[in-house]
């Protein structure tokens, strides 16, 4: 019983920590996503 419980918690730890590394890799695209987008209307302002 103790295994089943270890090997559960194992993998709800790994499930956890990579949903984590998506949700900051998603939050990274996000950000230079907003830049490219601000420095285009800031170009687009320009002209």
């Amino acid at each position: 019983m103790k295994r089943h419980t270890l090997v559960f918690g194992l993998l709800a730890g790994m499930l956890l920590v990579s949903a984590c590394a998506n949700t900051v890799r998603g939050v990274g695209r996000d950000v230079g996503n907003t830049v490219h987008a601000t420095g285009q209307a800031v170009e687009d302002v320009a002209r």
